[in-house]
């Protein structure tokens, strides 16, 4: 069980709201609702009245300044989601509040004042403008916004040397691999300067080593900059190295929500204990998601210090595998919990699957 040290983190403000959303797509999206609203799921929705289920009552609050990702297999519902963010698609029903405001309210000018500054877009084909060089592709937002052209390029010029493209300002997209086109979209999007970035599926099409890069480069970057971002994907493995709030999503509802290290702890329904199974715990589990609070003075008995956010794969290194071994778990140097072998090991062993009886290996 995670520790109170872990659940109750200090509250942030709510950037993006979703509240009670539903999207039916067909010829009669408010039938659809009213049947999906009365029971009927996403297979008999279909079959029985031709209409498709795309999301069923979401509610999900998105920190300020953390990393929402949204997750799910193929059909789930996610990238429809993200979509109704910034109203690419019309909700059948449901609120969309950006600090506090429902744009579902918003005019056109509105809206496109969203779309230009509030909200940047980050795309998993990269949506380059191939006869553009990479310094006008970057600096793409502003030039649509009408602002002045040195301003617009010492912007793109900083961005791009931030994510590792100097020196690549005049070239072609069809000049950069897949990885750096990919760095000059995220480049696009910080030279946006908008608070708000979604990135849809935004590394799946890298290669496994680009795609980690990646990754460290985002979360590099939100070490600093501190962006409100929705994160769409397919892999929790992913998922559970950049989020700081996990939604799963199965035929267009939300199946658990919650921090990832809990959600792989605590798994509330035999498919999310399905879907963490085969994750290797070792190296996504964290001290601080298993370790005792303290209460009163430090302990003796200890072998030394680990980080709160230290692996366990790293604490089993450290312990030389002796199970007897203990440590006093410490944030920013201070001593906040301890941990032992043992919880460590009970940590390793996944959940038995409530429907089959059977351990998710």
């Amino acid at each position: 069980m995670a520790s109170d040290y872990t659940l109750n983190k200090a509250s942030v403000p709510a950037k993006v709201v979703i509240k009670d959303l539903y999207k039916i797509f067909g010829t009669n999206p408010k039938m659809g609702l009213q049947h999906v609203r009365n029971g009927v799921n996403k297979t008999d929705l279909l079959d029985q009245y031709g209409q498709v289920l795309g999301l069923r009552d979401i509610n999900v609050e998105m920190g300020e300044g953390q990393i929402t990702v949204i997750m799910g297999l193929s059909g789930s519902g996610k990238s429809t989601l993200i979509r109704h963010l910034n109203r690419l698609i019309e909700p059948t029903a449901g609120e969309i509040l950006v600090d506090g405001v429902d744009v579902m309210s918003y005019s056109k000018s509105q809206l496109r004042e969203l779309r230009q500054s509030q909200m940047s877009m980050v795309f998993q084909k990269f949506a380059l403008l191939p006869h553009r060089s990479v310094l006008v592709n970057a600096g793409m937002a502003m030039r649509i916004r009408g602002e002045e052209e040195d301003a617009i390029n010492a912007e793109a010029y900083k961005w791009l040397e931030r994510v590792g493209l100097k020196g690549v300002e005049n070239q072609y997209p069809h000049q950069l691999s897949g990885g750096m086109q990919q760095r000059v979209g995220i480049a696009r999007a910080l030279t946006s300067n908008a608070p708000i970035m979604l990135m849809d599926e935004a590394f799946s099409a890298l290669d496994p080593l680009i795609r980690t890069d990646m990754q460290n480069l985002l979360l590099e970057l939100q070490k600093d900059l501190h962006k409100t971002i929705v994160f769409i994907t397919h892999d929790l493995d992913e998922a559970l190295k950049i989020a700081d709030h996990l939604v799963i999503l199965k035929d267009g509802h939300t199946v658990q929500q919650g921090e990832p290290q809990d959600i792989l702890l605590n798994p509330c329904d035999p498919y999310i204990e399905d879907f963490v199974g085969d994750i290797n715990r070792a190296r996504v589990l964290r001290a601080r998601s298993i370790m005792l609070p303290l209460s009163g003075e430090l302990p003796s008995d200890t072998q030394g210090q680990v980080d709160h956010d230290d692996t366990l794969e790293s604490i089993i290194a450290r312990s030389g595998g002796d199970i007897s071994h203990g440590f006093i778990v410490t944030k920013e140097g201070t001593p906040v919990g301890t941990i032992d072998m043992t919880a460590v090991l009970k940590a390793l062993v996944p959940r038995i699957s409530t429907d089959t009886g059977v351990r998710n290996y």
